[in-house]
């Protein structure tokens, strides 16, 4: 179905070391689901949802960039994020990734990763697992740490390829990993 190279999370290793290969191990599970897809197929709907796999790719972009950079570090939202009117469609990423190519999805996700990793890194580094985040809960009051943090990234990959494989199958019959 694809070239994307997907590496196993290791199954003997640090808690660090562990978390991060879970969360690249989804990161490419979600790259694979909608590798080779078309612009169209992208934004093909499995019915009765409207979600499609373009807007999944574009929703976990930003999800990268608002839980890394945002909320750990405390950065403010970077375009495209930035000039969107959150209250009047609180789905933009959803509703504006048909109008993105294949390229330019992959490109966003490619970069926010990118950044993520990046941040982790950093965060690894001054406080490992246990940094504390920039930008507090809004219901609860309390810093997220970052094993809270990557471990939620984990459940939102895996939640969402849950979705892109029925999605995926839908589109063209491809199943699988």
């Amino acid at each position: 179905m694809t070239s994307i190279e997907r590496v196993d999370p290791p199954l003997a290793a640090d808690e660090a070391a562990t978390l991060r290969g879970f969360l690249d191990y989804h990161r490419a599970t979600l790259l694979r689901k909608t590798d080779g897809l078309t612009q169209e197929q992208l934004n093909q709907p499995l019915a009765p949802s409207d979600m499609t796999l373009g807007g999944m790719v574009k929703h976990v972009a930003f999800n990268e960039h608002w839980w890394f950079s945002c909320v750990l570090h405390g950065a403010e939202y970077a375009e495209p994020w930035a000039s969107v009117d959150w209250d009047a469609d609180s789905d933009w990423e959803w509703h504006t990734a048909r109008d993105d190519t294949p390229e330019q999805l992959r490109a966003l996700l490619d970069g926010h990763i990118a950044e993520s990793d990046e941040l982790i890194d950093r965060a690894l580094a001054d406080g490992g697992l246990d940094t504390l985040s920039a930008r507090a809960s809004s219901r609860r009051g309390v810093q997220f740490s970052l094993r809270w943090i990557i471990t939620h990234m984990i459940e939102e990959y895996a939640r969402h390829n849950g979705h892109a494989d029925l999605i995926r199958q839908s589109i063209d019959g491809a199943t699988g990993e």
